[in-house]
């Protein structure tokens, strides 16, 4: 292996010279410090982690947390999306990154312990249970950690818009003569309560403007016709059996069924229309169906979904530029302690034009 030694008498400087130019020091003459470098890399020299954990109190390691409800993890295409951005700046940067669990070998440990085993120098939590008392300890202890979808007071966050995204959602479905919307939403958690409150808000708000019926648009009435319902996400076969139950033939000859259904995620939107067409009914005209995410691949079935796309490249980008001020220890003023991002509606064929009939 390489050493020092080699690239100073490679170079004819000292060992002292070529630590200083490796570590950008300003203090060595710039074409000398260009030389050594330029050096180090023919040689096809490699620093050694630990010594430069020694020297910098660094690791260069950031700890990912990714351990979800439905373990779902690397497949959830969402998270992954996001984790592959956010390592791509990091790595420029020169970080590696580490997955966290509450497992080191056969001992079980707190989220916390493990990033202290492996002497991480941050953490991305991504895709977590956030009402976890172990996720908790770990937001308030001193580790620089930014989370993803989940914003609390004084902490470091990155979020998609999801008041955004649902309001776009409920309004794309009204402009297209939809009175009786109907929504499928995930297992609780901050996002889902975004989502609730606003498909409720976005439909009271516009119920005169688009002349729809007080009972389609009350909380309470819309839960008792079973028009809004909990599902889980990424669970196609739960969204099935929900989608099922809502089409089932009406107890009472004047139930109305809905026109346009809202799920909490793409997958659970294609089973969705599964289950619409095995009830004999066409999935984008006669029970139209809105997903959530964008997953590229489920878009290119038939009939084209329509859905909102989150943009998972920027929010990793700016989750990584929010970890490397941290580490930095940069000033971040309060108001860009949580940053958002936008997604957009991406028109499919899943959505019938109920004002043209």
């Amino acid at each position: 292996m390489v050493s020092i030694k080699d690239i100073a008498q490679a170079c004819g400087v000292s060992t002292a010279t070529v630590s200083k130019a490796l570590n950008n020091r300003d203090d060595v003459n710039p074409a000398t410090r260009e030389r050594v470098r330029e050096t180090a890399k023919a040689l096809g020299y490699l620093p050694n982690a630990m010594a430069r954990a020694l020297k910098t109190n660094k690791t260069y390691n950031i700890g990912v947390l990714m351990v979800d409800k439905a373990d779902s993890g690397l497949k959830h295409h969402y998270f992954a999306s996001i984790l592959d951005s956010f390592k791509v700046v990091m790595e420029r940067s020169g970080y590696d990154l580490t997955f966290i669990s509450n497992q080191i070998g056969n001992q079980t440990c707190s989220y916390y312990e493990h990033c202290m085993y492996r002497n991480v120098d941050g953490v991305l939590a991504a895709c977590v249970d956030f009402a976890s008392p172990e996720v908790q300890s770990l937001l308030g202890s001193e580790l620089p950690v930014v989370s993803v979808d989940y914003v609390s007071d004084g902490k470091y966050a990155v979020a998609s818009d999801n008041e955004a995204g649902m309001r776009d959602a409920v309004l794309y479905a009204l402009r297209r003569g939809h009175k009786r919307l109907a929504l499928i939403y995930g297992e609780p958690s901050q996002v889902t309560e975004i989502r609730k409150k606003v498909f409720f808000e976005t439909l009271a708000a516009h119920q005169q403007e688009f002349q729809c019926d007080a009972e389609f648009t009350d909380p309470v009435s819309l839960q008792e016709m079973g028009y809004v319902v909990e599902g889980k996400y990424l669970h196609p076969e739960l969204a099935y059996q929900l989608t099922q139950a809502m089409l089932a033939d009406p107890q009472e000859a004047d139930r109305k069924l809905p026109t346009c259904i809202i799920y909490p995620d793409d997958i659970c939107a294609v089973a969705g229309m599964a289950a619409i067409q095995d009830a004999g009914l066409t999935p984008g005209q006669e029970v139209s169906v809105i997903g959530y995410d964008g997953h590229p691949v489920l878009r290119m079935l038939g009939p084209h979904l329509t859905t909102i796309r989150q943009d998972t490249e920027q929010i990793g980008i700016k989750a990584a530029e929010l970890m490397l001020k941290m580490l930095r220890k940069e000033d971040i003023p309060p108001t860009e302690r949580v940053r958002s991002c936008s997604g957009r509606l991406l028109e499919g064929d899943t959505v019938a034009d109920l004002n043209k009939k």
